[in-house]
């Protein structure tokens, strides 16, 4: 093959909530596919597990330079993607600094904050009373209070930063300056912030952070800023607003022998939240064009050097060559390496944090709740597939 083959529009499907059936076809018939987006330059799609893993991984693979170029993207605006767009050594150096709050000993110890914040906003829906919105009463707050919380934003500001996360990740309209204007306003707030941690230092997040900038110049204000600011709201946030949501609606709408064995077995959790990663995609699509700074060969493809090739997880995480049986979600599945956070040096930073939620928030639903089922039907769920996740924006549930 070479790159003058066929070039498929991408995403595949935008309303179907199912894995597109167009992966499987590309990973069996052409792994290496063409493909172009919204906007920017045609990209390589990467579907195969091992080539996934290979361009997320590779040094011959940049995001640096990505920079400033056309990349392929969903959303109309071009601007820099802070700590996604490093190689190392400059991000393994900012990465070493955030780490530190990240730690798996670390995100352990707030174990019991975060059941007490589901406890509580359980507490808030049943008081509401039925049908209660899963997205809007615990999905979209319980991660916002969590990284507001770790950065040490006022709980009086927690609803400005929901109102940011859910633009910066959900906006569907993907031609709105929305990266400008939310953008503008995060980074003057931040800054604001840096400036109080400075006069009066704290032991959370962003103090840290502060310290690292100020304590030997380890950072730059930007590089802080654009840390604190946008790199850890969404990335901190994303995974969890929307993945509870569809993690609830995959159990209760498609799987109930999967959802009765997870009720009679809750030990199995841990291994629930890790098949549900692997099963069901919050990605709207493979994002973060990965460059060539060199030929490299594919099977019977060579991508050359300055081209831009986008790792597909969802495709990656139902490979059979790695995964038996991929079609179907088994939540007692023990080997499974699936990607849904990623790999290599950009693996989600707050992958612990994320998975905790997920299983602190879903053990206290079910455990809460032993006849939680849609309340409207699957037809009252309502969808989004915005320019970073995809994920049910309405999602009314009853017990």
């Amino acid at each position: 093959m070479t790159t003058e083959q066929r070039i498929r529009d991408y995403p595949f499907d935008m309303t179907d909530v199912e894995v597109s059936p167009m992966y499987t076809t590309l990973r069996e018939q052409e792994p290496m596919s063409r493909v172009r987006l919204p906007y920017g330059e045609p990209a390589w799609l990467a579907t195969r597990y091992a080539d996934v893993k290979l361009v997320m991984a590779d040094p011959r693979f940049s995001r640096s330079i990505a920079q400033g170029l056309d990349q392929p993207r969903l959303r109309k605006e071009l601007t820099g993607d802070g700590i996604m767009g490093m190689d190392p050594p400059d991000h393994t150096r900012l990465r070493k600094l955030v780490n530190k709050a990240f730690t798996a000993r670390r995100v352990e110890q707030m174990r019991a904050d975060i059941k007490s914040r589901c406890t509580r906003l359980i507490d808030a829906m049943v008081e509401k009373g039925q049908p209660a919105d899963l997205c809007e009463d615990m999905a979209r707050p319980l991660p916002v209070s969590v990284i507001c919380d770790l950065l040490g934003v006022p709980f009086s500001d927690h609803h400005i930063f929901r109102e940011w996360t859910e633009g910066l990740t959900n906006d569907s309209t993907m031609n709105g300056y929305v990266l400008e204007e939310i953008g503008g306003a995060l980074g003057e707030y931040m800054s604001r912030l840096i400036a109080k941690r400075r006069e009066e230092p704290t032991d959370d997040l962003l103090g840290a952070l502060v310290y690292a900038r100020d304590d030997g110049d380890k950072l730059t204000e930007d590089e802080l800023i654009a840390i604190a600011g946008p790199g850890l709201l969404t990335g901190g946030v994303e995974t969890v607003s929307s993945g509870l949501p569809s993690f609830m609606f995959t159990l209760l709408a498609d799987h109930p022998d999967q959802l009765a064995l997870l009720r009679s077995r809750p030990e199995l959790m841990p291994n629930a939240v890790e098949e549900l990663l692997r099963y069901v995609p919050i990605n709207t699509a493979a994002m973060f064009a990965r460059y060539a700074l060199e030929d490299v060969r594919f099977g019977d493809v060579v991508v050359r050097a300055g081209d831009p090739v986008m790792p597909a997880l969802a495709a990656a995480n139902r490979d059979p060559e790695v995964f038996q049986d991929p079609e179907r979600l088994d939540i007692t599945r023990q080997a499974n390496p699936h990607m849904a956070f990623g790999h290599g040096p950009h693996h989600c930073i707050g992958a612990a944090l994320a998975r905790m939620e997920l299983q602190e928030s879903m053990t206290a639903l079910l455990a809460r709740f032993p006849d939680l089922h849609l309340a409207e039907g699957r037809e009252a769920v309502q969808w989004q597939f915005g320019v970073i996740v995809r994920g049910p924006v309405l999602l009314p549930v009853g017990w």
